[in-house]
């Protein structure tokens, strides 16, 4: 009952910050804090405290793994959204995500390869993500927009880490990658200010996906 208590202290706090931390400083922050381990991180914190530090070293090696998932994602997304609607470029990204965390799956990578793996993967998707120029448009806010991604988020972790014992460590890791937030920023800046604003969303995930992967590997 006091890591139930934990989970619904810290995972509402954590979210709600940097939540608001992006609507203060931007697309490209937003990006940069989305691709911090805002929901990973505490999963695996609570798996440690749960079930043991072995099980949480388990997990961390699906959600390095699952970086890559996380750049494939933000290449499909980018390129689509050149040519097409925001709809159809999240169904690929979508797609593409799902088959790249099936496949890992049924693998597993050592640290010492995942790591420099990621490394490589992040550096690519940064050289080959498309530029453009940002359209002008009026960003639509909502009141109730940092709330739901409050709620969505922290029953998120509460699931990750309450089915964690059933669908095992690696899977859960490779769950936590899951882009919830990086979608929901996506999306509005695609709809709202063109294709060149989503990848710079994302472009802003490859970078804080360093901090992403340092803050695993250490």
């Amino acid at each position: 009952m006091n890591i139930l208590a934990l989970k619904l202290i810290l995972a509402p706090l954590i979210i709600g910050s940097a939540s608001l931390a992006g609507r203060r400083w931007g697309p490209a922050v937003s990006g940069w804090i989305v691709g911090m381990p805002l929901t990973s991180g505490p999963v695996v914190f609570f798996l440690a405290l749960s079930h043991g530090a072995v099980f949480a070293e388990n997990s961390i090696l699906g959600v390095l793994s699952g970086g890559t998932s996380l750049v494939l994602y933000a290449l499909t997304y980018s390129w689509l959204a050149t040519r097409f609607r925001w709809q159809v470029a999240i169904a690929g990204s979508i797609l593409v995500f799902s088959l790249n965390t099936l496949y890992l799956q049924t693998i597993i990578i050592p640290l010492y390869i995942v790591v420099p793996l990621v490394l490589l993967f992040n550096f690519a998707g940064l050289k080959f993500m498309p530029q453009g120029a940002l359209e002008m448009g009026e960003s639509r806010k909502s009141q109730w927009d940092i709330p739901v991604r409050i709620l969505i988020g922290t029953s998120f972790i509460l699931l990750l880490t309450g089915i964690a014992p059933y669908i095992g460590s690696r899977l859960t890791g490779l769950l936590t990658t899951i882009p919830l937030y990086v979608t929901i920023l996506t999306v509005f800046a695609h709809r709202d200010h063109g294709s060149a604003a989503a990848a710079h969303v994302l472009r802003g995930l490859l970078y804080g996906l360093f901090a992403f992967l340092g803050f695993f590997w250490c």
